[in-house]
């Protein structure tokens, strides 16, 4: 049975990179019914922090992921590290040497070059003269990297390590060690690492690239894992899976050895598809949260005006990329105090005939027994022909006025969910917002 684990450290938050290297992991031990281990490696006591550590679960569970066994933490086994670097030292595959007054343990790197099979970019071979005896042991008695990662994944009978070029170099030290310690090596695949759109590497600097800071901006979980999990990988049809469908399609070799740019905007395209694939209830919490966080939130819209609201989201998701969109969106539904973009009220409403235009067609809606979207619709196209002026004056004046803004969804069903009382007091409103364009 396969075995593999995810091993990030608490010394900062769960990114981009660590989070695709989680799903692949997960993706090859759940398509092939093996187990997926949590090991935190948090033997950097200075640096890291129980923050840290739940920060980094809260990620992984948001995107889905789940493991086999209770988390091993590397700074409950100080003593196990010590006890096999002492083992290494007697079997003649290591030595003490000094750092100061203390002692520490070196490797011994034998004369012969290490090769092995990598799954994605094929044979390597290293050659043991580029490879200098490296510590295992700081004089302080904790381990390097290198002895902690091979004595956890020998204990935990990891069979596939699936983890970021910029492991490559660490390699064969690791495999000379399971060798040393008479274990076989796992197999190994190093994914090429994620780049910004300057082709650089993802860093901070790039914008947000923590998992939890794409839950705050509105991100779905289903979104981003889907794109990460796509990101080297051909599933054979760009589309949006399950996480049972992924599973069941995932091989590694389908992989592209290409370096992956971080894409934004097609995260957010991604999103954008999931949203507008939900429904109105689905999205009803997530859109409360985000009004709750604004300080938008109305407690009559969970009661009597549910039904209202859920017809606002439905009208809403469509355009909405982001949960956080629907915060802007929806103010002018649920307030007056909402802005008014100066470049749409400067283009749509300077024509000097809309005054009495609109005021007329107010009068039309005022004598509609039915203030919906055909009915509206109609009253307007039928003004407009009267009027002998084209329906788009109206239109984009009323869009303007109603929302504040020069873009929305279709102007007559904005219109419905607004409502007769507040769409006809903001058409009334032309002369106050078309004077302050000119002030």
């Amino acid at each position: 049975m396969v075995r593999l684990r995810f091993a990030p450290s608490p010394t900062g938050h769960l990114h981009i990179g660590a989070a695709r290297t989680a799903i692949y992991n997960w993706l090859f031990a759940r398509h092939y019914g093996g187990s997926f281990i949590l090991r935190i490696e948090d033997t950097d006591f200075e640096r890291s922090s129980e923050e840290m550590t739940e920060g980094i679960l809260a990620g992984l569970k948001w995107l889905g992921l789940d493991w086999d066994e209770k988390p091993v933490f590397q700074s409950q086994r100080i003593k196990l590290y010590q006890e096999k670097a002492a083992e290494l030292v007697k079997k003649g595959a290591a030595y003490y040497c000094s750092e100061g007054s203390s002692q520490a343990v070196r490797f011994k790197v034998p004369n012969k070059d290490v090769f092995y099979k990598d799954l994605i970019h094929g044979p390597i071979t290293v050659k043991s003269k580029n490879i200098e005896d490296f510590v295992l042991l700081r004089s302080n008695g904790l381990p390097t990297y290198h002895l902690s990662v091979v004595v956890d994944d020998i204990d935990l009978g990891i069979t596939h390590i699936i983890r970021g070029d910029d492991h490559i170099s660490n390699t064969p030290k690791q495999i000379l060690l399971y060798r040393a310690l008479g274990v076989s090596p796992p197999e190994f695949a190093h994914q090429s690492l994620i780049f910004g759109p300057d082709k650089k590497k993802l860093s901070k600097r790039h914008g947000v690239t923590s998992v939890l800071q794409f839950r705050e901006m509105g991100i779905l979980p289903l979104a981003l894992f889907n794109y990460l999990a796509q990101m080297s990988w051909d599933p054979g049809e760009e589309r949006i899976y399950s996480r049972g469908e992924i599973i069941e399609k995932f091989y590694l070799d389908k992989r592209s050895q290409g370096s992956p740019v971080f894409d934004i905007s097609k995260l957010e395209w991604i999103n954008g598809r999931l949203i507008s694939d939900k429904s109105a209830e689905e999205l009803f919490p997530l859109v409360k949260a985000v009004l709750q966080e604004k300080g938008l939130w109305q407690h009559d819209l969970d009661i009597e005006k549910r039904p209202w609201f859920l017809q606002l989201i439905g009208l809403l998701k469509e355009r909405s990329r982001k949960i956080e969109d629907f915060s802007d969106r929806a103010l002018p539904f649920i307030s007056d105090n909402f802005p008014y973009e100066s470049k749409a009220v400067k283009k749509h409403l300077k024509d000097e005939r809309l005054g009495e235009l609109l005021a007329r067609l107010s009068d039309d809606f005022i004598g509609l027994e039915s203030f919906k979207a055909l009915p509206l619709e109609k009253a307007l196209r039928s003004r407009a022909e009267k009027e002998g002026i084209k329906p788009a004056l109206l239109i984009h004046a009323a869009r303007v006025l109603v929302l504040g803004t020069g873009v929305s969804p279709g102007i007559f069903d904005v219109l419905e969910i607004m409502g007769k009382e507040k769409t006809l007091e903001r058409l009334a409103a032309f002369n106050s917002v078309s004077k302050s364009s000119k002030q």
